[in-house]
């Protein structure tokens, strides 16, 4: 991680741990927001004002936070405006590296080599871990924005006509009951699946585990008896935020992080509302099976011999998901 802008120790997966040895993630430390008008957002300062061309984002394929983004660049129809370079997905001892694996970019806006020299661009005595998704701004050259929450928020309506308004990912009279799904939807799954694989104790496992499942009966339940989407027929945010867990569920969280009291695949329910997100367009240039399966399993404290599964074979969902050894 970055101490005072240095990096000083190697990339591991437990940032902090709470009193039962849960895992504690990191807080995201830049929160400004773009606006049509570069006003200040709900967090941060003003002067960021949507322009097609001046923001970029750098993402990992194999990270659903940075999946959420883009999701929501894809659905919002951002791609000539907001430009888009991804990391390798083998998570090294400096962390996220840009490289020529396949899938992957060079970083030719900035000519860095690691994400954590992003960050020190922007803030020279940064202290942190560097996270992916970062929202860039070209012109000002610093951070925007780190959080995924906030991003995918501010692609739905920060950018203001550049975006298209086919999609509304978070409607004003859904507005309540998206941020109390997501409340409950982020803790116990979103975050569970490492709650559960980086404890580092049974009890905080087993709480970990426990929250995994009982959501995922809780949203089997819901869209069994409603859908096709969580809100009725309108997709929202909070389908992107679930997707992103959902589809790395059977390929890394199963297996490698000890979620493995039923697969996916075993929820007639969500299996079918995967396949409808999945199918939504531009949705599945956002996935790559091999950079989830390469990225998660190259985490030496999980899978110290770097041994990558040939399964699971997902192919029952679109061939671009057979796995790649």
């Amino acid at each position: 991680m970055l101490v005072d802008g240095k990096w000083t120790a190697d990339w591991h997966p437990v940032q902090a741990t709470d009193a039962k040895g849960g895992f504690v993630r990191q807080i995201s430390g830049f929160r400004n927001w773009v606006t049509p008008d570069g006003e200040a957002g709900p967090t941060g300062e003003a002067g960021f004002k949507a322009e097609a061309g001046r923001y970029h984002l750098y993402v990992a394929l194999i990270c659903p936070w940075a999946s959420r983004t883009l999701i929501g660049r894809k659905l919002k129809k951002l791609e000539d405006v907001i430009s888009v370079s991804v990391v390798e997905p083998q998570l090294g001892a400096e962390g996220w590296r840009f490289g020529d694996y396949p899938g992957a970019d060079r970083d030719t806006l900035n000519d860095a080599t690691y994400m954590h020299q992003i960050y020190t661009m922007a803030d020279p005595h940064y202290t942190g871990r560097a996270t992916v998704p970062v929202l860039w701004d070209k012109h000002r050259r610093t951070i925007v924005n780190n959080e995924s929450a906030d991003i995918l928020r501010m692609l739905n309506s920060g950018f203001g006509a550049l975006a298209d308004d086919t999609f509304d990912l978070y409607p004003a009279d859904l507005a309540a009951g998206i941020d109390a799904l997501n409340a409950e939807i982020y803790p116990k799954l979103n975050n569970g699946v490492y709650r559960t694989g980086f404890a580092t104790t049974q009890v905080a496992y087993e709480e970990a585990f426990a929250d995994v499942f009982s959501m995922l009966e809780a949203l089997e339940a819901r869209l069994a008896n409603g859908g096709p989407y969580l809100f009725g027929d309108r997709l929202t945010e909070a389908d992107v935020r679930l997707f992103v867990t959902l589809v790395r569920f059977d390929a890394a969280y199963h297996g490698l992080f000890k979620c493995n009291l039923r697969r996916l695949v075993d929820y007639p329910a969500l299996n079918s509302y995967l396949k409808r997100v999945l199918a939504l367009p531009g949705v599945r240039e956002t996935v790559s099976i091999d950079h989830i399966k390469q990225g998660y399993y190259s985490i030496k404290a999980l899978n110290p011999n770097g041994i990558v599964p040939v399964g699971p074979f997902l192919e029952e969902l679109d061939e671009v998901f057979v796995a790649k050894a």
